[in-house]
């Protein structure tokens, strides 16, 4: 009997190397992952196949600021699938300058584990 397969193609980037290894899923469920050179890489393929996750980069609103807009991240990785709920939630919130680089503007942001961080300084206008 002929075996179906889906096959996700995964550019690992943990190391310069940037295997490209090939995640299978046959018709039985089971997974197998072929073209990494370490285990990192490994680690890395099956992490980005069950449950990817992302460092999310975007701006907040700021009052009194120098500037309307602060850089901010998350301080860890996130399911790649709350991306836009999380987005969502920041976008509602409105801060006051000032703001020093590494404050923590929302703590542990919908209870993913993640808090919402500053990227840069930025001063209270006068």
């Amino acid at each position: 009997m002929l075996e179906l397969s889906t096959i996700k193609i995964i550019r690992c980037i943990v190391c310069p190397t940037g295997c490209e290894i090939k995640a299978k899923k046959g018709a039985n469920e089971k997974v197998t992952f072929e073209g990494y050179t370490c285990e990192r890489g490994l680690e890395y393929a099956q992490q980005e196949f069950y449950e990817p996750k992302r460092i999310l980069t975007t701006t907040m609103r700021i009052e009194n600021g120098l500037l309307p807009l602060i850089p901010v991240r998350t301080d860890k990785a996130i399911l790649k699938e709350k991306l836009k709920d999380v987005l969502v939630e920041i976008a509602k919130m409105k801060l006051k300058a000032p703001i020093k680089m590494g404050d923590i503007l929302i703590e542990n942001i919908l209870g993913l584990g993640a808090n919402i961080i500053a990227s840069r300084d930025l001063i209270k206008l006068d």
